[in-house]
């Protein structure tokens, strides 16, 4: 079994720098609380599933790089956002 580290590293990537632009607006009010972030990150084990491996990657049966840029994004957010 080979790990390819091409699309985890582009992804993760792309989704940190995306993570870092999202900004808070103080009039709104919408909360990301702890339970929205773990919300978000089951649905996109789900759809990284069901998105399945880049054609002639059968490392594992998820979408590496999808996976990976949802994680980037919620840590990006997290340690950077405005």
């Amino acid at each position: 079994m080979l790990l390819y580290l091409g699309p985890v590293i582009f992804g993760f990537l792309i989704g940190f720098i995306l993570g870092t632009r999202i900004k808070s607006n103080p009039e709104s009010n919408i909360n990301f609380t702890l339970g929205s972030y773990l919300v978000v990150f089951i649905i996109a084990i789900i759809v990284a599933w069901q998105l399945g491996p880049f054609p002639y990657y059968d490392d594992i049966p998820i979408a590496t790089g999808f996976l990976s840029g949802a994680i980037g994004l919620i840590i990006g957010k997290l340690l950077l956002g405005r």
